[in-house]
């Protein structure tokens, strides 16, 4: 059996956490630059606020109804998804961490009239050693347990926990499930499988032609209706695979003229995705950045690629800020506004499977390799960016973003604890 625990609201939720007065009002979560709504609570959905709704179109509408607004406040949401997948680590050996807010859990060896209490034991231990808000669904496959977790959010009467094993529980609940919510459809599959007359997952788990479903929805779509109908065939822990790329990038606030504060954002941008792909202990060998102006603008357009293969496997922070520096004074371009910039890391290779040509410093290598780690480690207590590269400049708000409605990092910088007076 499969759990999936899953948070309800996620970032609205982690802005609750430390502002219990929002716990019954609206509240939505922005994505970069303020653009528009990528988390909302059950209130927000009632007002009529869509999922990618743009902000600018409801920005009076939220103000007249009373909702909060909050910027993504990604540090925050990353450091409280750590301590929720810690929680969950307790309750299963095997655990396949899908998402900022999502996890399957192997519950394997537990007795089935044993499912349910151990599906409230999860919730109640992740509400209070973390204070966040789940759903849990347990079923034999991971699509299975996607529905029983869309149930136990979606009908009160089930207090967050929905075990589906009978068949007959089964088929209600996929009776009740439109096609294009079922796990790896998606909304343009839907579309052609409504064609065909599959309108809901009860459709698809009984669908009789499985060479037409292979022929249009490739074998993914035939694995889909097996694991409705009970076979596993997505393996578990495939999805906590390492990434082959890490990409980071942002849309500046206001444009940026000067190629010195376009170097400091590149490298701020170099840094984050070095630290990603050390976490997931990798090294890369190609570095790609690009910069380009605003489609928006009535100025001169200009869009920058460039890419570096490197000699050797790297990791070093130091070294890839160098090679991308030397990449944007081949391409800068004066008097151009730029609105975007990017680093992305690629060809990646494990650490444990790192070989040294004849003319490697080994001794120099290693001194590096020690420095980024003690730098991980220092900014991982301290807060992001706590130490970090002097190219990365001393003034942030040069390349900032849209961020009007941030809150605090309440639990990842020391300046922004909460002060309390007593």
């Amino acid at each position: 059996m499969i759990a999936l625990v899953d948070c309800n609201s996620f970032y609205c939720s982690c802005e609750r956490l430390f502002r219990p007065d929002l716990k019954k009002r609206a509240v939505v979560v922005l994505s970069n630059n303020d653009g528009c709504v990528i988390s909302r609570t059950d209130e927000a959905k009632a007002l009529g606020i869509k999922m990618g709704h743009p902000f600018f179109e409801i920005r009076d509408f939220c103000i007249k109804n009373d909702v909060s607004v909050f910027s993504s406040n990604f540090p925050l949401y990353t450091n409280i998804s750590d301590r929720v997948m810690n929680t969950l680590k307790g309750f299963a050996r095997d655990i396949e961490v899908y998402s900022v807010d999502e996890a399957f859990l192997s519950l394997h060896g537990l007795a089935l009239d044993k499912l349910y209490d151990e599906g409230v034991r999860i919730r109640t231990s992740v509400g209070k050693n973390v204070g966040i808000p789940v759903g849990v669904g347990i079923a034999k496959t991971k699509v299975l347990s996607k529905v029983a977790n869309h149930m136990a959010k979606k009908q009160k009467a089930l207090n967050g926990v929905c075990v589906l094993i009978e068949k007959e529980k089964i088929d209600e609940a996929l009776k009740l499930f439109p096609i294009e919510d079922v796990w790896g459809v998606g909304r343009q599959n839907a579309i052609k499988m409504k064609v065909l007359g599959i309108r809901t997952a009860y459709d698809l788990a009984n669908f009789r032609n499985d060479k037409i479903l292979q022929k249009y929805f490739t074998k993914v779509g035939l694995a889909i209706k097996n694991e409705l109908l009970g076979v596993n065939c997505f393996d578990f822990g495939e999805n906590s695979k390492k990434k082959q790329e890490i990409m980071c990038s942002r849309t500046f606030a206001s444009s940026i003229w000067d190629k010195r504060v376009l170097k400091e954002a590149i490298a701020n941008y170099a840094t984050t995705a070095c630290e990603r792909m050390r976490a997931q202990k990798s090294l890369c060998k190609k570095i790609e950045i690009f910069f380009r102006t605003s489609p928006y603008h009535s100025g001169e357009d200009h869009y920058v690629f460039e890419f570096e293969k490197l000699e050797c496997f790297s990791r070093d922070t130091f070294y890839i800020i160098e090679k991308c520096f030397e990449m944007v004074e081949r391409s800068f371009r004066k008097g151009v506004a730029y609105k975007k910039a990017g680093v992305r890391l690629g060809n990646f290779c494990d650490e444990d499977s790192l070989q040294f040509d004849l003319f490697t410093d080994l001794n120099q290598f290693k001194k590096r390799d020690l420095l980024m780690d003690v730098i991980d480690g220092v900014n991982w207590r301290q807060g992001e960016m706590s130490v970090k590269s002097l190219a990365c400049g001393t003034d942030a708000e040069s390349f900032r973003m849209n961020r009007d409605y941030k809150s605090s990092n309440f639990v990842c910088s020391w300046k922004e604890i909460p002060k309390v007076r007593l």
